[in-house]
């Protein structure tokens, strides 16, 4: 199924009211300040599509707010698996990219919102080819890409796991699902020097990874925190959740990692004990480098999913967004937390809460290897291998995730000396409010 784009969108699309192009120039003001722009074309192309014409179903507010996402498809849990991204993920992505005009462009992942910016990108001489597995998610971005005046794109029903061999081979290509493992068709249907962004899930954390194609194999050039619906088809491979308090407190675990949920859930009943690490970050400082880290350092990882309402209840003292990290320790657990060090709470000492029959142990465990993060390790060094390849291709000292089609090799470089080992100068991810 084909529909499309052009560059010159003005001419096509009808007038926008006014509170549109305000609430635009609000949006790419705010893009700008977060650092997801930093390019005059991803400026031209977030300012040129009329965002709120693909999603019809929010108020203009929403549409063009940075951080507001909106989910176009459920399954039959409730789990989200298809969405339109927030602004800020979107153009973020695009800077990730670098596409430039005349490249021909795949994207995995079919929103229709998305596309169209690629196709600004791209100009008149470029390509764009989206595909998605779900025909709904196709038919709407068939109906809402036209009406905003782009009908050019190649829409296809596909699955993403093996790309659009036909119309191969791709300067980029941007998989706007949550992705656990890079199959072969990727990198296949890459031209060399090409680009391929994704958002790769380790351990339940998702960045979104920037690869290069060289001699053959996938370099990666940078990474950002985000997140993604699942991919579906043949490369879906779900998280699984284990309920400890019904569905206010579960623990979502990844790749090989397992956990008794009968004797955790009798664990979150028992007091709760305390340790602390003595490193500290400052108010608005982001931190979540350390979270990788950790999901890498600890044999038996897990991210501590709850709601509000366990918080109000004293479940447990966070419900952060990207799941709390969490150590496994059998039939106790311990996970990540904070304490201002002061009235004026400009400073925050990372530690560990905990509970179970030997959480006393366990905690001081968690606490010990945040004592161990020299909290400047943050720019970590993510490669690609192929399943095959051997221990001494890999970068030494990585720690390795083994994928069906895939090695991941995560290593960080060393640290440069600092005067004060209990203070954590961190630069990337999640932030204290």
């Amino acid at each position: 199924m084909s529909t499309s784009t052009s560059e010159t969108t003005h001419e096509q699309v009808a007038p926008q009211p006014d509170d549109a192009a305000r609430l635009r120039e609000e949006l790419i003001r705010e893009l700008h300040e977060l650092e997801a722009i930093a390019t005059p074309e991803v400026e031209r192309a977030v300012r040129t599509v009329p965002r709120h014409l693909f999603i019809p179903e929010m108020s203009l507010e929403e549409a063009y707010a940075a951080e507001c996402h909106y989910v176009t498809k459920t399954d039959k849990l409730g789990i989200s698996i298809s969405s339109v991204s927030a602004a800020r993920i979107q153009a973020m992505m695009l800077e990730q990219a670098q596409v430039r005009p005349g490249m021909r462009v795949l994207e995995i992942g079919a929103g229709g919102l998305n596309a169209a910016m690629l196709a600004e990108l791209v100009g008149e001489t470029g390509q764009v080819t989206s595909i998605d597995i779900d025909q709904d998610v196709i038919d709407r971005a068939a109906r809402l890409l036209p009406a905003a005046g782009y009908d050019s794109i190649n829409l296809l029903r596909a699955d993403g796991e093996f790309g659009a061999p036909e119309h191969a081979p791709f300067d980029r290509i941007i998989v706007t699902v949550c992705a656990w493992d890079l199959p072969p068709a990727w990198s296949d249907q890459l031209a060399e020097g090409g680009r391929l962004v994704v958002p790769l899930r380790m351990r339940g954390l998702t960045r979104s990874v920037a690869f290069e194609r060289e001699n053959n194999r996938l370099a990666a050039r940078g990474y950002e925190l985000c997140g993604f619906v699942p991919m579906q088809g043949a490369g879906e491979q779900r998280e699984r959740l284990v309920p400890l308090h019904g569905d206010d407190v579960r623990l979502r675990l990844d790749d090989d990692q397992h956990a008794d949920g009968d004797a955790l859930a009798a664990a979150l009943a028992m007091p709760r004990r305390e340790a602390w690490s003595g490193i500290t970050v400052g108010k608005g400082v982001r931190f979540d480098g350390l979270y990788l880290w950790m999901a890498m350092k600890l044999p038996d990882f897990g991210l501590l999913a709850a709601t509000k309402a366990a918080v109000d209840h004293g479940l447990v003292a966070h419900s952060w967004g990207l799941g709390v990290p969490t150590l496994l320790d059998g039939d106790s657990f311990a996970y990540l937390t904070y304490r201002p060090t002061s009235e004026t709470r400009e400073q925050f000492e990372f530690g560990a809460y905990g509970h179970g029959p030997h959480a006393e142990m366990t905690v001081e465990r968690l606490a010990s290897l945040i004592r161990s993060w020299d909290g400047t390790s943050l720019n970590a060094r993510i490669s690609a291998h192929p399943a095959g390849a051997p221990d001494e291709l890999l970068p030494p000292d990585a720690l390795v995730l083994a994928r069906r089609h895939s090695r991941i090799a995560i290593t960080w470089p060393s640290p440069p000396p600092t005067d004060d080992p209990g203070s954590a100068q961190v630069r990337e991810g999640a932030k204290h409010e």
